[in-house]
């Protein structure tokens, strides 16, 4: 039941799904980014502690509302915190009608053949389980291209497919997210072979099954327009890769049907060390820039 109602919510809804996912080895530069440096914490549960603050404190704002907000990814250490005295997940759901989402993936393998695929997940369906537990409706996991090398490409879509009906299989709503380098020499030769594989992995799919897609900006506007139609693909979601705000949001202005998935792109700005009304106006100005860029 209540999954239904999050799907309805994700395919209805208006706004964007904010990405606080960061772990691992990009949490110390998000916690730079947000004027924590790393002499401010001495071990990873610390460290942990403190993005776990920001998060909190990003969540409780009166204007990280579900007018604006449709959904949000989480870490796992992340999901098993509380906000509001409430494991993190819940408050999201129950107290701010947003759709909570988990990232699953262990990070990223060696690159080969152009490509980082990820890590194998022995444990997963451990994660699955455990999610469960709370109001997680989906979750989310990265690969990496960065040239256009056919057997590269077909490798990372390939396994996110696989791992994604394992996810199918338990429940869950899984994010696929093959993330186009935006450095990248050829990007738009990555993305014409990254789109044909995504097809032919659709047509995989049991009629009944449908994903979620989690792209780079595209190159050329509207490229994307057939995922964002397919009867397969629940919502199309772009992720901003190291575009600056202003950027990923003109683009993503110019790709009618996908909305934002942004993680730095949505923080920009923010600080440990603003007053709660800076604050708040920040992310105030943050989410409106972005949810309007959603709306096109």
């Amino acid at each position: 039941m209540e999954y239904q109602k999050q799907l309805q919510r994700i395919k209805d809804g208006s706004g964007f799904i904010a990405a606080l996912d960061q772990s691992g080895g990009s949490t110390p530069k998000a916690l730079a980014n947000y004027g924590v440096e790393s002499d401010a914490y001495d071990s990873d549960e610390a460290m942990f502690e403190q993005v776990h603050e920001m998060r909190a404190r990003i969540m409780t704002c009166d204007c990280f509302d579900s007018e604006r907000v449709l959904g949000a990814i989480l870490f796992e250490d992340t999901m098993e915190r509380e906000v509001n005295g409430k494991p993190t997940a819940d408050y999201l759901w129950h107290d701010k009608n947003i759709v909570p989402f988990l990232k699953v993936d262990k990070g990223l393998a060696e690159q080969m053949s152009g490509v980082q695929v990820m890590k194998p997940m022995p444990n997963l369906d451990l994660l699955l389980d455990k999610a469960k537990n709370y109001a997680v409706f989906g979750t989310k996991m990265r690969s990496v291209i960065y040239e256009p090398n056919v057997d590269g490409i077909e490798l990372v879509v390939q396994q996110q497919f696989d791992v994604a009906k394992q996810i199918l299989s338990k429940g869950l709503m899984p994010i696929v997210e093959p993330e186009v380098d935006i450095n990248s020499a050829d990007k738009i030769g990555c993305e014409r072979l990254l789109k044909v594989n995504i097809l032919n992995n659709l047509e995989r799919l049991n009629d009944d099954q449908q994903v979620m897609l989690k792209l780079t900006l595209p190159e050329e506007a509207g490229f994307y327009q057939e995922l964002v139609d397919h009867p397969k693909v629940l919502k199309v979601v772009a992720l901003s890769g190291g575009y600056s705000r202003t950027d990923a949001c003109a683009k993503l202005a110019e790709n009618p049907g996908i909305i934002a998935s942004f993680s730095r792109a949505f923080t920009e700005g923010l600080s440990k060390q603003q007053s709660d009304e800076a604050f708040a106006d920040t992310i105030n100005a943050s989410i409106d820039e972005i949810y309007q860029a959603s709306k096109v």
